[in-house]
C-alpha cells in the first residue's frame, strides 16, 4: 500500500511539474490579453465558427490553446475567462466534446504518423470530427431543451483582485488545485484497473471492434488506447507497426479510432470538471466514433489499395525479427 502511495505520488508530481511548464506561461499571456482587451480580437477569426457550435467567438481562443498544447492548458484558458462568460451546461458540453476529438495535436498527430496514417487526413478527421459532433451536440441539446441550465465549475479559481500581488497568490492556489485533480484522477484510474473495469471494457468492445473491420492482432491495443489514452495505445500500435505483425489498414482503423475516443474516462472527468455532461463528453463521442470508423472502414474498401496507400497510409519500415542463433545466420536487416 505504501509503495502504491508513493508511485501515485510521483506520477502526480511528474504530471503536474510538466504541466505547469506550460501552464504558467499561459496564465500570464491570457493575463496580459486581459489587461490589454486583446482576447475578443484574437479570437474574431474563431467566431463564426464557435457561432456555428453555439458558443461566443472567445471560447475559440479555449479550444485553439487545446488544439496546440493540451487539454489542461484549454482548462486554464477557459477557467481564466469564466467569469466573463455564463455558459450553460449544453455549451460547455459542446465545448468539451471538441477539446476531446481535437487537442494536443502536434504531438498526437506525430504519434499517429510514426505508425503510417498519413498527418494531413488524421488532422482533418480530428477538427472536422470535432465541429460536426459539437454542431449536432448542439443542435440536438436545442431542439430538446435539454442541459440549458448554467454550468457550474468544480474547480472554482478564486475571483481576480486589482492587486497583481493577489491575483498572482489567487494563480498559485489554482496551479495547486491543478495537482490535487492530477492527484485524485490517479487514484480513480488505479481503481478502475483494480475492480477490473478496464478489463470488462475490452472484453465488452472486442466484438464491436471485430464488427468495424479491426482485426484481432489491433483490437485489444485498441481498447487500450481508448481506455488508458493515446501516448499509450498509439505508442503500443507503433511498436507492433514496425514487427510487421499488424495489417496496415488495421493500423489506419484502428488509430483513427483511438484518435476521436481514447482516455475515456480521464479526460471526460477533466471535462466534467468544467461543468460538461456525460451525454456528450462520454456516450455521444463514443457513439459518433463508431459511426465514422465504420463508414471510413468501408469508403477506404471501396476507394481501393491505390487510393489508400496513395492519400491515407504510408508504410512504415518493418524490421525483420531476430532468428535463432546458429553458425554463420546472417544478423537481421530492416526489410
Amino acid at each position: 500500500m505504501i509503495s502504491e502511495v508513493k508511485e501515485i505520488l510521483r506520477r502526480s508530481t511528474r504530471i503536474s511539474l510538466e504541466l505547469y511548464k506550460i501552464m504558467v506561461p499561459i496564465i500570464i499571456c491570457v493575463k496580459l490579453l486581459q489587461e490589454l482587451g486583446l482576447i475578443s480580437w484574437l479570437a474574431l477569426p474563431l467566431a463564426p465558427v464557435m457561432k456555428l457550435v453555439g458558443l461566443p467567438g472567445e471560447m475559440g481562443l479555449v479550444w485553439a490553446t487545446a488544439m496546440i498544447n493540451n487539454i489542461y492548458s484549454g482548462m486554464i484558458v477557459f477557467v481564466s475567462l469564466a467569469a466573463d462568460h455564463v455558459l450553460s451546461v449544453a455549451q460547455v458540453t459542446v465545448l468539451g466534446t471538441m477539446i476531446l476529438l481535437a487537442h494536443a495535436l502536434p504531438l498526437e498527430l506525430q504519434i499517429v504518423r510514426r505508425s503510417g496514417p498519413r498527418i494531413g487526413f488524421q488532422a482533418l478527421l480530428r477538427i472536422g470530427g470535432a465541429l460536426m459532433l459539437g454542431w449536432l451536440l448542439s443542435r440536438i441539446y436545442a431542439w430538446g431543451g435539454w442541459l440549458q441550465e448554467p454550468s457550474a465549475l468544480l474547480w472554482q479559481p478564486k475571483a481576480e483582485s486589482v492587486s497583481l500581488l493577489q491575483w498572482g497568490l489567487g494563480q498559485v492556489q489554482n496551479l495547486a488545485m491543478i495537482f490535487v485533480i492530477i492527484l485524485i484522477l490517479n487514484v480513480v484510474m488505479r481503481l478502475l484497473t483494480a475492480v477490473g473495469l478496464t478489463a470488462l471494457c475490452v472484453r465488452l468492445l472486442a466484438p464491436l471492434l471485430r464488427i468495424l473491420g479491426i482485426g484481432p492482432e489491433a483490437g485489444t491495443l485498441t481498447i487500450v488506447g481508448m481506455v488508458m489514452g493515446l501516448s499509450y495505445g498509439g505508442g503500443l500500435i507503433m511498436h507492433e507497426a514496425h514487427s510487421g505483425k499488424i495489417a496496415s489498414k488495421d493500423i489506419f482503423s484502428s488509430l483513427s479510432l483511438m484518435s476521436l475516443s481514447h482516455s475515456v474516462f480521464e479526460d471526460t472527468l477533466l471535462m466534467a470538471v468544467l461543468g460538461g455532461h456525460t451525454s456528450g463528453l462520454l456516450w455521444a463521442r463514443i457513439f459518433f466514433t463508431l459511426i465514422v470508423i465504420a463508414a471510413l472502414v468501408r469508403i477506404v474498401t471501396w476507394l481501393g489499395d491505390g487510393f489508400f496507400y496513395r492519400r491515407l497510409f504510408k508504410p512504415v519500415e518493418v524490421y525483420a525479427q531476430p532468428q535463432p542463433c546458429c553458425p554463420g545466420a546472417a544478423v537481421p536487416e530492416k526489410k
